[in-house]
């Protein structure tokens, strides 16, 4: 049965559909059957994996909506063990299509309940917000992860959302919790990156990802080919800092 993971930050441009999509393309190679999410409007995560968000019949709106099966709306990626629940600009609108529905937080979980089994891993790309859709999210996962650009900004964002997790493990899903924070656009030889890993350390050490993401061309190059960056750089940097991430999250949850 899948364990399923958010990769949530309401403060955007920190890394997190780059992350989401890559540590999953990354559990794919390392053995685990993964399907990703798109549950951003925005459906970079679905460009990113190579599908046409204009040729879209069946996406992550009509799901929500009780409008597609999931043999209809899961797309298997040319990627290993990687398939996408894809959106497009639709979805932002499925928002407030929710609150007309008993039980709004859970049409998430409800839809996802019935393909757990034919996955190992299940990771949600929430949109920078903390709307209905990221509530949908968290009270369907196991646990989120934090991705945050290495920033002093980020710290004071970071503390906000953990306290809306909190709340939403208050009252929807006391199984939820932060697996981990992720640091992207890391660089070390910076003193800022020193002192924000150092202030994460003080009071989320335990929770921290051992593995830093690193600030790389080729990284920023591979959604516009479409491709994880594993497919598009195989040695590169990046490519193998987030299969370490991919396995800590692993050994996490």
């Amino acid at each position: 049965m899948a364990k399923i993971i958010s990769f949530a930050n309401q403060k955007g441009g920190v890394g997190k559909t780059t992350s989401a999509v890559n540590v999953a393309a990354s559990l794919g190679i390392i053995g685990f059957r993964t399907l990703i999410v798109d549950l951003d409007p925005q459906g970079n995560t679905t460009s990113g994996v190579g599908i046409s968000k204009k040729a879209l019949k069946m996406t992550t709106k009509e799901a929500l909506l009780g409008q597609a099966k999931p043999d209809e709306v899961i797309i298997k990626t040319n990627f290993e063990n990687l398939s996408v629940i894809p959106c497009n600009v639709s979805l932002a609108g499925a928002e407030f299509d929710l609150f007309d529905y008993d039980s709004a937080e859970y049409r998430l979980k409800n839809f996802l309940s019935e393909v757990k089994d034919d996955f190992d891993y299940i990771i949600i790309d929430c949109p920078p917000s903390l709307g209905m859709l990221t509530v949908n999210a968290m009270s369907a996962s196991d646990g989120v992860v934090v991705p945050m650009q290495c920033e002093f900004y980020a710290l004071e964002g970071l503390s906000q959302l953990i306290m809306t997790i909190k709340r939403i493990n208050k009252l929807y899903n006391p199984e939820l919790s932060v697996c981990g924070i992720l640091v992207t656009m890391y660089n070390r030889r910076l003193l800022l990156s020193a002192q924000v890993i150092s202030e994460l350390e003080k009071h989320y050490g335990d929770r921290l990802f051992d593995t830093k993401i690193s600030r790389n061309v080729k990284l920023s190059e591979a959604p516009s080919f479409g491709k994880p960056v594993y497919y598009h750089d195989k040695r590169g940097k990046s490519t193998l800092e987030y299969i370490e991430v991919a396995k800590e999250l692993s050994k996490r949850i």
